[in-house]
């Protein structure tokens, strides 16, 4: 039997993808991956572990369900994968975008908290030099 098609099951899979079974009948449930069936029991090929690692790291990059969804019909529709690419870029683009916009909002609440702080700390030692010279 050659590698694409090797079979896999379910615990072995969640095992290897460091991920629960649960999560793999989650994107079985919304038609990501289909895995086959011997008998009862669910067998993965090499194909769809791979589509599930993509899952995967687009969950772990932001990406949204629906972009994930449509990146694997690119992939499978587009022998060249072209039209994925340009998808994938475009998607990139966009979360490049937020977060940036994320981290321009992050620094701007980072340096107003630490002026909060510094003013905050300077009026604690105002308030104990204060008692010192007061004799308290």
């Amino acid at each position: 039997m050659d590698g694409r098609h090797e079979l896999t099951g379910i615990n072995a899979v969640a095992r290897m993808l460091d991920i629960t079974p649960r999560t793999l009948r989650f994107y079985e449930d919304r038609g990501l991956i289909t895995p086959g069936r011997v008998g009862t029991i669910r067998v993965y090929t090499k194909r769809e572990i791979a589509r599930m690692q993509l899952i995967l790291r687009g969950k772990r990059l932001g990406f949204t369900l629906a972009d994930i969804t449509e990146f694997l019909d690119l992939y499978d529709a587009d022998p060249q994968h072209v039209e994925q690419m340009r998808a994938l870029a475009e998607r990139c683009r966009e979360r490049i975008d937020r977060l940036d916009a994320q981290r321009e909002a992050i620094a701007e609440t980072l340096g107003e908290l630490a002026k909060i702080e510094a003013q905050a700390l300077e009026r604690i030692a105002g308030a104990t030099r204060k008692s010192k010279r007061s004799g308290g």
